[in-house]
């Protein structure tokens, strides 16, 4: 308990931190725009302060041994995509933009409060796992339902219920590694048995290759119905990621990457919204008058940041047009806070994944170990793919960066994530405390 104290009192100091931040980026960038406090100033302060304030003392409660640096990086991150975001409100047209997403914010707390409240013990959830695959499933298909399903810049992820509009996807990504984490915890052993060798790399029957085509499937469905590389790559990576780490086999590693170069040949040859992206991709200049002005633009914001920026609302962000506030988000902070800024969010971002996986090292059964490594790898693949996107060093995928980039969506199933993660080391460090012989830390079922 002493130590579950020292935990809570090291969040509590780092939230602040993390509160300086949000408060300070966002008087810094009104300041910019004209030298008076900045109006909303004292409430957007209370807000985000209280908010985080009601989800450390729900840790307290919920999940008083959970690791004190996982809400904090979360915060952290938030705190500079919505600066970043109420700085671009008034140059993309777009007003409200800042409000919209502190209001998700305060949404994406309770989200995280109640899967603490919800979720007592991971295994239980093991047991829902076709449950979950089969809502994964559905929620990644939604939107190509008519009558519901909207297509936004030649995409077709949104859907829209009334007055609510959400990217069901973002959801789905967490359904969807739970029932991984079920699924390969259960066959994990079966999985891992090589029958036979080419080299050093043994390969286990063809048979059980047969998920990885399903997931390989299902990807190429999503791109072709939803026009949506990056849902598609992101979740056949997320797949072949866990198999790999389940069975430790580089054969589905390999396999995996060797089907995804087929399918990224044939998509795009057969379809033109995935060949226009490599074009861009390969030379983005010979089509900076259309398709790749935004690339372009991504690529001149970096250039002008420099190492330390030009200061926080004196860049043009605003000339990347349309998505800088979601897929390009990271653009505007490369410009404006320089290589320095967009280093330290990097590294908030390596600290959470490292965070992560030394988590699920230390889970004392499969599932839980799956699912911490599974929950971790998405958010640091989805990282890598919008970087990677707007840097050239890939083709753009169109995803939002987590916890920064404006969308509603993306907030909330990252902030179930985190509860997820705060779930499963509170679980650990409470059974680490207990002892190895303890039924808590006992696998389910009593074995593996």
């Amino acid at each position: 308990m002493i130590n579950g104290h020292i935990r809570r009192n090291t969040e509590a100091s780092l939230l602040l931190l993390a509160l300086v931040v949000a408060v300070g980026g966002y008087w810094l960038t009104a300041l910019a725009k004209k030298p008076t406090i900045p109006a909303g100033v004292i409430g957007y302060s209370v807000l985000i302060a209280s908010t985080y304030a009601a989800a450390h003392f729900a840790i307290r409660k919920l999940a008083p041994s959970a690791d004190p640096l996982f809400l904090p990086l979360a915060a952290l991150l938030n705190a500079i995509g919505f600066v970043l975001i109420s700085r671009l409100e008034g140059p993309i047209g777009s007003p409200g933009l800042a409000a919209a997403q502190s209001r998700w914010l305060v949404v994406g707390v309770i989200a995280m409060i109640a899967t603490l409240f919800v979720v007592r013990d991971l295994r239980s959830l093991a047991r829902l796992r076709y449950t979950f695959a089969l809502a994964g499933v559905l929620l990644l298909l939604l939107p190509t339902l008519p009558g519901i399903g909207r297509e936004i810049n030649g995409a077709r992820l949104w859907v829209q219920l009334g007055p609510l509009s959400f990217q069901p996807a973002e959801i789905g990504k967490i359904a969807l590694v739970v029932f991984f984490a079920g699924y390969l915890a259960e066959r994990r052993e079966l999985l891992a048995v090589a029958t036979r060798r080419i080299g050093p790399i043994g390969i286990p029957a063809m048979r059980h290759f047969g998920p990885l085509l399903l997931a390989w499937g299902v990807s190429l469905l999503v791109m072709i119905n939803q026009k949506d590389l990056g849902s598609s790559l992101l979740f056949f990576a997320i797949f072949v990621a866990m198999l790999w780490m389940a069975t430790a086999r580089p054969a589905y590693l390999i396999f995996g990457t060797g089907i995804f170069v087929v399918g990224a040949l044939a998509a795009s040859a057969l379809f033109s919204h995935v060949q226009s992206r490599i074009l861009v991709w390969r030379d983005p200049f010979q089509y900076i008058d259309g398709r790749g002005y935004q690339v372009v633009q991504s690529l001149f914001a970096l250039s002008t940041g420099g190492v330390w920026g030009t200061g926080l609302g004196l860049g043009r962000p605003d000339l990347i047009r349309f998505s800088v506030h979601t897929d390009f988000i990271f653009s505007a902070l490369g410009e404006e806070l320089g290589l320095a800024g967009a280093t330290a969010a990097l590294t908030a971002y390596a600290l959470f994944v490292a965070r992560g996986f030394g988590l699920a090292t230390r889970c004392g059964d499969d599932f839980r170990k799956l699912l911490v490594a599974g929950l971790t790898a998405a958010l640091g693949i989805q990282t890598a793919l919008i970087v990677g996107g707007v840097t050239q060093l890939i083709p753009l995928t169109g995803i939002t960066l987590p916890f920064m980039s404006y969308g509603g969506s993306s907030l909330l199933s990252n902030m179930i994530l985190v509860g997820l993660l705060l779930r499963a080391s509170d679980e650990v460090a409470t059974s680490e405390s207990q002892g190895p012989l303890t039924e808590f830390n006992m696998p389910a079922g009593g074995g593996r």
